[in-house]
């Protein structure tokens, strides 16, 4: 799999400006110090699909080292990724298809025709969502799990949607393998990232009112780029 010559050489001005800024901020220089390598990667291409380099002081991951690389073996397992729009869907399902061949599913496949009064569209067709696409997982009484992965879930424009999936979380449903939070605006937004910084689940998460359908997109994309690289670069079976 081999990148084009402009992505590579974005990726190059990403890091020199990257090293110019955190040479003169502490707090962001600690910060990337602790990132893994593939938590680097994630952030580049964040950064290079939003034109932002401010999003180096906002992304968060936890665990720290830990939640990318759950969410790439829950991936090259075979995992669904769950999206909360069509755009999102569409911005992954080419990258998934052509590296690690993940079904790429969208919450309004689930939706009923109008929003529920108070609720929007996607809140609603979590569940449903949800049930279906962790049906055969085991569950948290103890009965063995099958082979399937728990699916990786990207929301970057339904608030709504990531409380929803919390409330499920907690009240015992199977959690995802990864959930890359990032709702964008400023209604409940706030609220929901907090909630899900609050809750122990494996996570991407863009502080503040950033976020959106391409960051979420992004950030799958680079798991799933990094997949490929990895199953490209390994020795063949004996």
């Amino acid at each position: 799999m081999l990148d084009h010559p402009i992505f590579t050489a974005s990726i190059t001005l990403i890091r020199t400006e990257l090293a110019a800024i955190a040479a003169n901020d502490a707090a962001l220089c600690a910060q990337l110090a602790a990132l893994a390598p593939l938590e680097r990667e994630v952030l580049e291409r964040c950064i290079h699909s939003s034109g932002d380099l401010a999003i180096a002081a906002d992304l968060r991951f936890a665990p720290v080292q830990l939640a990318c690389s759950r969410g790439l073996a829950a991936l090259q397992a075979g995992a669904p990724i769950l999206c909360d729009t069509a755009m999102a869907a569409a911005a992954v399902g080419p990258m998934a298809r052509r590296t690690l061949g993940n079904r790429v599913r969208c919450l309004l496949d689930w939706a009923p025709a109008d929003a529920p009064p108070g609720s929007t569209r996607s809140a609603a067709a979590v569940e449903a969502a949800w049930a279906e696409l962790t049906s055969r997982l085991g569950t948290a009484m103890g009965q063995a799990a099958t082979a399937d992965p728990a699916p990786v879930v990207l929301i970057g424009s339904a608030p709504t949607a990531l409380e929803r999936l919390l409330d499920l979380v907690e009240a015992g449903a199977p959690a995802p393998a990864l959930l890359i939070g990032m709702p964008v605006g400023f209604v409940g937004v706030a609220e929901s990232k907090r909630r899900l910084a609050a809750s122990g689940l494996a996570q991407l998460r863009l502080e503040g009112s950033k976020g959106g359908a391409a960051l979420v997109a992004a950030a799958c994309n680079a798991l799933l780029r990094h997949g490929a690289l990895q199953a490209a670069s390994a020795p063949p079976s004996p």
